[in-house]
C-alpha cells in the first residue's frame, strides 16, 4: 500500500500544483527532497574554456540557472556587462528573471512562447548578425549547437554550472521510509545509489520521467514500476493519479 511518496523535485511554489490534489485525493504523503542540486563553476575553471564574455554580443538562457550563474561568473571574472547585451530566452519567466540582474528592456531581451530551443531560433535568425554565447550544464547534448549551426549562426556553447547530487544528511538515510520514489533525471538515480550504497529496493515502486532516467532505472539493476510520458499520460501527475487509482481499485 503506497501511503508516502518522495518526489525528487523542490516543493511546488503554488498549492495548485497537482501532486498536493493527489495527496488529497489518495490519502498519501507528499515529501519534495531534490536528489541533485546545480551549483556554478569557477573563474578558474570557466577560464580553462578560453572564452570570453565579452567578444559576445548577446546570451542565450534556458533556464533561471543558467542567468545566476552568467552574471555569478560575470561578477568573478570582474567583467562588466555592457548595457546594449541582448538576451534571448526560451520563455517570457526566464526573461522576467533578468531583472534580478540587469533592467529589462524590451529591445534587447526576446523571449519564445513554448520553452523549446527550436522555437526560439527564429527570433535568433532575425538577429543573425549578433555573437551567441550559450551558458549549459555540464550534462548536456549537441541539440543546440547543432540547431545553431544549421542557421549558420555564430555561437559558442559554454560550461558555466554543473548537476551534482545533493546527499543525504545521517538523520535523512536513518528516516528513509518511503513506498514510492519519482525522479526526473539520471543524475537523481546516480545520487540514490552514492546515498544509499546498499539500496534494497524490496517493495518501494520507482517511477521515471523520461527515457534516459527510465535507462538509468534499469541500468542501475532497480526495477521500474511507473514510466511518464507517454500518449495517454504526458505528465507525472497524470500517471501517477491513475497508477494510484488502480492499486487503489486492486485493493
Amino acid at each position: 500500500m503506497i501511503k508516502k511518496i518522495l518526489v525528487s523535485q523542490p516543493q511546488p511554489a503554488s498549492k495548485k500544483s497537482p501532486y498536493f490534489d493527489i495527496a488529497e485525493e489518495f490519502g498519501v504523503e507528499m515529501v519534495f527532497r531534490p536528489f541533485i542540486k546545480v551549483e556554478g563553476i569557477t573563474a578558474r575553471e570557466f577560464r580553462q574554456q578560453k572564452v570570453s564574455i565579452l567578444n559576445y554580443t548577446a546570451v542565450v538562457f534556458t533556464s533561471r540557472h543558467s542567468i545566476d550563474h552568467f552574471f555569478t561568473l560575470a561578477k568573478d571574472l570582474h567583467v562588466t556587462i555592457p548595457e546594449d547585451m541582448k538576451y534571448f530566452c526560451v520563455t517570457e519567466t526566464i526573461a522576467l528573471y533578468i531583472q534580478k540582474y540587469v533592467q529589462y528592456r524590451k529591445r534587447k531581451v526576446f523571449f519564445g512562447t513554448t520553452g523549446k530551443m527550436a522555437d526560439l531560433v527564429p527570433l535568433m535568425v532575425k538577429h543573425k548578425s549578433e555573437r551567441y554565447l550559450v551558458p549549459m550544464s555540464d550534462v548536456h547534448n549537441n541539440d543546440v549547437q547543432e540547431l545553431l549551426d544549421a542557421k549558420k549562426l555564430t555561437h559558442r556553447e559554454c560550461v558555466m554550472y554543473r548537476t551534482v547530487s545533493n546527499d543525504f544528511t545521517a538523520e535523512e538515510v536513518a528516516a528513509f521510509d518511503y513506498d514510492m520514489m519519482i525522479f526526473f533525471s539520471p543524475t537523481g538515480i546516480r545520487s540514490l545509489t552514492k546515498n544509499f550504497p546498499d539500496f534494497n529496493q524490496g517493495d518501494i515502486r520507482i517511477a521515471a520521467f523520461g527515457p534516459a532516467t527510465q535507462k538509468e532505472v534499469v541500468d542501475h539493476g532497480l526495477r521500474l514500476d511507473l514510466s511518464a510520458p507517454s500518449a495517454e499520460y504526458p505528465s507525472m501527475t497524470g500517471a501517477l493519479r491513475a497508477y494510484l487509482q488502480h492499486e487503489q481499485g486492486e485493493e
